[in-house]
């Protein structure tokens, strides 16, 4: 019995760890995969200033609703070498979403993450 004690806290802590881990790559998937969705809308329905049309908005907060600690997303239009341009045909939009992580309290050791992902889309 002293020797099952002992081993099932280091097991318990192991499990919720690994559920921890697992909560936070899905999170990371999410940040992803909200930048790609956004800068597919943004490329499509850029607005003035840059990803403020209804249809990118509409887009955003459904990310929020997918990602919940998902701050405002960035926009910026640059040129095919990355440097800053204009909105046009040709160049592209970058989207970087970045979102808060906390992992679970009773792994009091790891402090709050920020995970960021960004996503560059082509100007039709």
């Amino acid at each position: 019995m002293v020797e099952f004690s002992l081993v099932i806290l280091l097991f318990l802590g192991l499990i919720v760890a690994l559920f921890d881990l697992g909560r936070g790559i899905y999170t990371y998937n999410g940040v992803s995969e909200a930048a790609r969705e956004i800068a597919r809308r943004t490329i499509v329905h850029p607005g003035s200033p840059l990803g403020q049309s209804d249809e990118t908005q509409e887009t955003v907060s459904v990310q929020r609703r997918l990602v919940p600690a998902m701050d405002d997303p960035t926009f910026a239009c640059e040129d095919t070498a990355g440097a800053p341009s204009g909105c046009g045909s040709g160049n592209y939009v970058r989207v970087i979403v970045t979102a808060r992580y906390r992992p679970s309290p009773l792994l009091a050791l790891v402090p709050e993450i920020t995970l960021s992902s960004s996503s560059s889309m082509q100007i039709p």
